[in-house]
């Protein structure tokens, strides 16, 4: 794997924490006994039907409900729930101090009676992954793809039969035992078009009012990064790309679980104009610097109506894209 430079810097000042914490995780994954052991202290992330729990704070940003594993024992009995229902979480990491994180789906549960016992709310990820923190959006996101790859995987559909999880949740494997199952991203290309002194951000209908992004499409089979890039941008919106550069990657959970390949692309000057294939997008346009860089200074989503355009957040990969864009005009490089 290829690490971006400012990426390697961080990492290898905890080099030994980071390693530490990889061999710990992996253990639990290989092992279930010691995955078991260390869920009787994990903290676990609740979901219910695929629905993160989550309290919203002060700020109009929303953040996670964690519960030790004895807490939410406690919390089923409450309920009146089997405690066995712990026993399906699913591993998603570990916390610095190697605290085992797990997650588990519990919608056979009735969604009231549980949001009201938690004091929060399980809410659509669509609406509540840009006002998450940067630090739980990954582990949310995390949960909600390797949950939903367990429910969409009951059977092997090499054999159709039943599939039976490791205790950590990171395969399956086939009831006769001759096929096991890992769970899968498909890749996404998401690119930042520029022509030198603008750059290209488009908008799907399903996106929040006023929010545009980086073009992004899947990659077809058998298509390498750069050829997806190059059809994804002229099927949107009608543009031959000249020059592209790769810029970093990010697991994205939605619609079920992808892998964000994100790069930079350039456009002749000469051949702007946009042909926007309106079944892709809503819209899509050219921003200047000046513009980027207003939108950059919004920390928060507006309000409903309140600006008629805003940025992804700041955890997210388009954001990235833009930030680097922004940053390489203000230093005179026009090649991003």
């Amino acid at each position: 794997m290829l690490i971006p430079p400012r990426i390697l810097c961080a990492t290898s000042r905890c080099c030994s924490g980071f390693v530490s914490r990889m061999r710990y995780v992996n253990r639990l994954r290989e092992s279930d006994e010691a995955c078991t052991a260390a869920l009787q202290s994990a903290v676990i992330f609740l979901f219910h039907c695929l629905d993160p729990l989550l309290q919203r704070t002060e700020h109009r940003t929303f953040r996670t409900v964690q519960h030790r594993t004895s807490d939410l024992l406690s919390l089923l009995h409450t309920l009146g729930a089997d405690p066995c229902l712990v026993e399906e979480s699913v591993l998603i990491g570990c916390s610095a101090d190697k605290q085992a994180q797990f997650c588990l789906d519990v919608g056979a549960l009735q969604q009231a009676a549980v949001e009201g016992a938690c004091e929060g709310t399980f809410t659509d990820l669509r609406k509540s992954f840009f006002l998450l923190s940067a630090a739980e959006a990954p582990l949310v996101a995390k949960g909600r793809a390797l949950l939903h790859w367990h429910q969409t995987n009951a059977f092997c559909g090499a054999t159709g039969e039943p599939t039976r999880r490791n205790r950590a949740g990171s395969q399956r494997a086939s009831s006769g035992g001759g096929v096991v199952l890992y769970p899968k991203m498909s890749p996404v290309v998401i690119v930042l078009v520029s022509d030198g002194t603008r750059c290209l951000l488009g908008r799907q209908a399903s996106f929040p009012q006023g929010m545009y992004s980086a073009l992004a499409g899947f990659c077809d089979m058998g298509e390498s990064l750069e050829e997806a890039l190059c059809r994804e941008v002229a099927e949107e919106v009608g543009l031959e790309v000249q020059r592209i550069s790769y810029s970093s990657s990010q697991h994205w959970p939605l619609p079920h679980s992808s892998f964000m390949l994100g790069c930079h692309a350039s456009v002749s000057p000469a051949h702007t104009q946009l042909r926007v294939d309106h079944t892709e997008l809503e819209d899509a346009r050219w921003f200047s610097l000046d513009q980027i860089s207003s939108a950059l200074r919004v920390q928060t989503p507006p309000r409903r109506g309140h600006a008629p355009f805003w940025l992804p957040p700041t955890h997210a990969i388009a954001r990235r894209l833009i930030t680097e864009w922004a940053d390489a005009q203000q230093r005179g490089q026009a090649d991003l």
